[in-house]
């Protein structure tokens, strides 16, 4: 199975905003060690495969025409349904794939600039899908920096993170994965079925594990965590 992957290099980079909501204050910076992220979240194409080699519990939207076809991103996945196919993609291609950390995904979003509230510039009119019934195919936008696809469009996506609002005011500076426990996971990127479609990079979001939702996806990383 191919995983098109972009390498993001170690380094700092500022984390956060310093006007956005109260969980994504202070702006702090933060060091991260080098890892990849695949380009676009998992398809339905590539979920379908691990539901038919392990016998997973297929998503409800499976069988919805507005949410079935093959290039569109899978959804109506819990936390721990998309953990389950990372652990199954890591025996399949033999990298460590899982979740990318709230931080990872912020810095991968930013593509390498500083001081931007969206994957591509400063304009949130420039982005969105344009359906009404269910999310667009996956890589129809242009990339951003880093040639990643729908960093802040199409769906929220989980990180392997349990949520906190006040983490940021006590975070560690270096490769930060979130509190030890909590009842929330956090999750980023925007979401098809919103008023507004498009999500700054700073922006976070979480659900319980368990839940499922039509605008909820997810994107495997690689590296060690």
């Amino acid at each position: 199975m191919r995983l098109e992957l972009v390498t993001i290099r170690a380094g700092a980079f500022a984390m956060g905003s310093a006007d956005g909501q109260p969980d994504e204050q202070p702006l702090h910076e933060v060091w991260l060690d080098e890892f990849a992220l695949a380009v676009h979240p998992v398809t339905n194409r590539e979920y379908r495969l691990f539901v038919e080699a392990t016998g997973h519990r297929a998503p409800g939207m499976f069988a919805d025409p507005s949410f079935h076809l093959p290039a569109q991103p899978v959804v109506m996945v819990s936390w721990f349904d998309a953990v389950a196919y990372c652990d199954w993609l890591a025996g399949v291609t033999r990298l460590p794939c899982r979740l990318p950390t709230e931080a990872e995904r912020e810095k991968a979003a930013l593509g390498g600039v500083r001081g931007i509230r969206y994957p591509w510039g400063n304009d949130a009119n420039v982005r969105g899908n344009e359906r009404h019934d269910g999310p667009q195919f996956v890589g129809l936008d242009a990339p951003n920096g880093l040639g990643l696809h729908n960093m802040g469009d199409l769906v929220h996506e989980w990180c392997s993170d349990w949520y906190d609002a006040d983490y940021y005011r006590h975070s560690p500076a270096r490769n930060p994965s979130g509190p030890p426990h909590g009842t929330r996971r956090s999750s980023r990127g925007g979401s098809w079925r919103h008023q507004v479609c498009v999500t700054r990079c700073a922006a976070r979001s979480s659900i319980p594990p368990e839940k499922t939702y039509a605008d909820y996806g997810f994107r495997v990383a690689v590296g060690a965590n």
